[in-house]
């Protein structure tokens, strides 16, 4: 006779709480993160991968190579943005990424062209 079968949790909170570690939201300079913050790793252009992380850091750090928001990060992993803050919280703590404030192209000089977006406004009103 075989052992009786566990039931699963169909909600992945049992999945979410071993990623990490019990912790329901990130502390030190990951507790600011919001979900247009940029992310990029900090290590080579293949990472090695390191003892003590986990198949998501390791995932977060091959996706990182170029900048991406969190929210990116959360659809391509399919984890929701508290779990992602926790896991980049782990990765900054160690040094493996950073994080870049998104620059408001109005404070950068770089605002839209009124002129285009009055022209798109003009088009989606004529459907």
């Amino acid at each position: 006779m075989s052992a009786p079968r566990r039931p699963t949790d169909p909600t992945g909170l049992e999945r979410y709480y071993v990623l990490t570690g019990g912790r329901s939201k990130p502390a030190g300079p990951a507790a600011t993160l919001d979900v247009a913050t940029l992310v990029v790793s900090r290590t080579g252009p293949q990472p090695s991968p390191q003892p003590g992380l986990q198949h998501e850091h390791e995932e977060i750090l091959r996706r990182c190579r170029e900048p991406l928001s969190v929210a990116e990060l959360g659809a391509h992993l399919g984890l929701p943005f508290n779990i992602i803050a926790v896991l980049l919280a782990d990765l900054l703590e160690a040094g493996r990424v950073e994080t870049r404030d998104p620059v408001p192209a109005n404070s950068a000089g770089l605002g839209p062209d009124l002129a285009l977006l009055e022209e798109v406004l003009s088009g989606l009103q004529r459907l």
